[in-house]
């Protein structure tokens, strides 16, 4: 295996371990404001994958992809805009195996998740942390 491939293997096993830690936020949020708070269910979506974004731009910053970029705000932004594109990607897999497969909510969410992990970490590759 080359070198560059190593490299980036590992960049992807940190950032799949840093999206553990967010899933855990995602998914405490998601089910406090909806089974505790008894808000929609999209909406308590939202709010967990916004609030795990968060967490996840600050570790993903700092372990997986070390960056040095003084402009925190722009790449922040650029991180976020990511993950709300992924957001719409997540709430859409959602709507399509829950409400019209009728799958388990928290395993469409499971699943939504995955494919998520895929665009983020290629797009913020490519874009957000490719300084």
């Amino acid at each position: 295996m080359a070198v560059f491939d190593k490299i980036l293997l590992l960049k992807f096993i940190k950032f799949g371990v840093v999206g553990c830690s967010g899933m855990i936020v995602d998914f405490g949020v998601t089910y406090l404001l909806k089974e505790k708070a008894k808000l929609n269910k999209f909406l308590s979506n939202s709010a967990g994958f916004v609030l795990a974004a968060t967490n996840n731009y600050i570790w993903n910053r700092l372990w997986t992809f070390h960056s040095k970029n003084e402009d925190i705000p722009v790449e922040y932004l650029s991180f976020f805009i990511i993950s709300l594109i992924g957001l719409g990607i997540n709430n859409l897999t959602i709507y399509l195996l829950a409400d019209r497969l009728k799958w388990n909510f928290y395993f469409s969410k499971l699943c939504a998740t995955a494919v998520v992990m895929v665009w983020n970490f290629t797009m913020n590759l490519l874009v957000t942390f490719n300084r």
